[in-house]
Formats: structure tokens, sequence, C-alpha cells
């Protein structure tokens, strides 16, 4: 192990140094005052962990399942944009970590390698996030050309009907360089960020995303493909429960990494509401800040069967490619077994919110 790089916290700080600014902005930041941003991560250290003692802990078993696959710890890889800013090996890469984490991996919709040179290198579980495109002819044919490329279920991002201001974004008149695209629309005239005066990825969602998403856009949605149905994005219980009455499998609580609107709670608040609405209605995962292994641990406690990461895969690809994003998953598995240890636990179905009650 590199004793420079010991956690996810020392694979960021070596990424700053080697990014670009406009992509190290990209990135890293928030919406308007980023106050969601910083309280995703600061929710997770300000719980506490109530250990028992002289519990007689021998191994510990990290496996569960999602959606019936099996996955060898609840850590999955969140679908992020444009892995190729961060390594030119790109998304085939950050599907290869997942492969050799034997974890769930989530292909965005907004990659720079298409989808069809991606899955192949994943292992399964392999999903893929999807927008709803305000031509519904693009949202199909994604969802078609998903199947056919062997993804095994369809995450609907449903807190983007328009891009949340992204002030670093503006200033810095972000969009793709030369040679990137958003690969898997680039056969459907939908490939390139607009070159404006403020960011191109604002420009790109004002101009093609659907702004009036409803409920009826899921039941389309669910009636159109014969795979399962995940919808990210969901804050709130009533409409978590209402997703899942509507044919959502599952919900991930989240907040779009503090990206979309700026002061909505951060997600371990809003994720035990959203637990409590569901019951049994559907599973529920949960991302946003998760820096640790101990914040694994709080998650599930909450009620999440899983967390998605982020930012740190990207940081992880940006140092070391494949590797550096595999290393990501697997310091999160250790410090995950090191917690379950540390608070009596021997399995995950052990870990319930009285670990977070004196």
């Amino acid at each position: 192990m590199d004793p420079q790089l010991l956690n996810l916290h020392d694979y960021h700080r070596m990424a700053r140094g080697k990014l670009p600014k406009e992509v190290l902005d990209y990135f890293e930041g928030g919406a308007m005052d980023e106050v969601t941003l910083r309280e995703n991560t600061a929710g997770w250290e300000r719980l506490k962990l109530y250990y028992h003692v002289l519990a007689g802990i021998g191994e510990r078993d990290l496996r569960t399942t999602i959606l019936g696959q099996s996955i060898s710890m609840p850590i999955g890889v969140a679908p992020t944009a444009f892995h190729k800013l961060a390594n030119e090996a790109g998304e085939i890469a950050t599907a290869m970590a997942a492969r050799a984490a034997g974890t769930l991996f989530i292909l965005s919709s907004l990659s720079n390698t298409p989808m069809e040179s991606v899955f192949p290198e994943a292992a399964s579980p392999r999903w893929f996030q999807l927008y709803i495109y305000k031509d519904r002819g693009v949202t199909g044919e994604l969802v078609r050309r998903a199947e056919a490329a062997g993804a095994e279920a369809i995450v609907l991002t449903v807190d983007a009907p328009g891009l949340g201001t992204r002030e670093r974004d503006m200033r810095n008149r972000f969009t793709l360089p030369e040679g990137l695209t958003v690969a898997n629309v680039t056969p459907l005239g939908k490939g390139q960020l607009p070159d404006v005066r403020g960011s191109g990825l604002a420009a790109y969602v004002q101009d093609n995303f659907k702004s009036d998403l409803g409920f009826e856009d899921l039941d389309w949605l669910c009636g159109w493909t014969r795979l399962p149905v995940v919808v990210k994005g969901v804050c709130r219980g009533d409409d978590a429960r209402r997703a899942a009455e509507h044919g959502a499998k599952a919900v991930v609580v989240s907040n779009h990494g503090g990206r979309q609107l700026d002061t909505a709670p951060a997600t371990c608040e809003a994720l035990p509401c959203v637990a409590d609405a569901v019951g049994d209605l559907c599973e529920v995962y949960v991302d946003g800040g998760i820096r640790r292994g101990s914040d694994v641990l709080k998650a599930i406690a909450l009620g999440a069967r899983a967390v998605l990461i982020g930012r740190p895969i990207l940081w992880g690809l940006c140092v070391g490619g494949k590797e550096g994003a595999t290393s990501i998953l697997e310091i999160l598995r250790r410090e995950l077994d090191e917690a379950i240890l540390l608070c009596g636990c021997a399995k995950l179905s052990e870990i319930g919110r009285g670990l977070l009650q004196p």
C-alpha cells in the first residue's frame, strides 16, 4: 500500500494536483453556495456510533444482494459523467475496477465512451443511468441499446429537470475538450456540448432534457423496458413511496452530489425518512458525501441496502486509472470491515439504528 494514499482524502488531494482547474471545478463543485455539497460529508461525520463491546466477533461477512444479484460488499459505483476528463481510459477503466471489486457498476448516459464498449468490461450487476430527453425517440433508443448491450437495470435520474447553477462551471465556461463527446447520443445528433458564455453542460441540459418530468414518464419507462427501473434523486418519503407504487424496484436517496438544489438536505438526513416511508415496497440505496467505511455502516444503520460512490472514483481514476479506482473501492471495503468489527457486528443484517443512539 502506498503510504501517501491511505484513504479517499489522500486520493482527492493528489487528484487536485493533477487535474486542470476547469476539470477539477467540474468534478469537485456544487450548486450555488455549495451548502448541500459540504453538508453531505459533514452529515455523516456528525453521526456518532454507539458500539457494542464483548461481542465475540470473528469473521465478518460484507456480502449482500441488490435487486436479487449478489455483490461482494454494499458499496457500488455511482453514475458520473465524463470519465475521460479524469483518465484517458475513461469509463472502461471504471467498469473494470467494479468488476475487480465484485460490485455494482452504473454507467452514466453522459459517458465519454459508448455503452457498447463499456458493458462488456463490467461484471454483473451492471446498470445504465438514464435522463429523459425531450425527444422520447432518443430516450427510447438509449433504453433499447442499453438492453442489447447487457444492462441489467435502468436508473432513472429524476432530480435534474434543469441543471442547478454551478458557478464554478459558469466562470470556467465549462465544455468538453476537442475529441470528447457525449458518446451514447453522438449517433443521435446529441453528442456535443455547446460553447457558450456560461456552462456548456447547463445549455445542453436546457436544450435537451425534459423539464416537465412527471410520474407519467416513470410509467412510460416501466412499460417500455423489460428491465427493473431504479429511481435516483429522491429526498422525500412521499415521493419515494409513490415512485415504488408506480413501478420502481428501488430508489436512490440522492441530491446529485449537492449539484442541483442548494440547501437541499444532506442525504443522511433524508435517508431514514425514505426508508421508513417505502418499507418493503422497494430497496433503498444512498449516495452523497460518503468518504469512510464508517459512513457506509451509518448508511446501512439508517436503512440503506447499499451506498453508491461518485467523486472518489474519479479521484482514483485520475491518480491511477483502473488500479486507482479499484483502490478506492478496496479502501472502503477495508474500512467498512474494520467499522463492523469495532461496532460488534458480524454481518450487515446486525447493523441497525441502535448503533446511532445512546
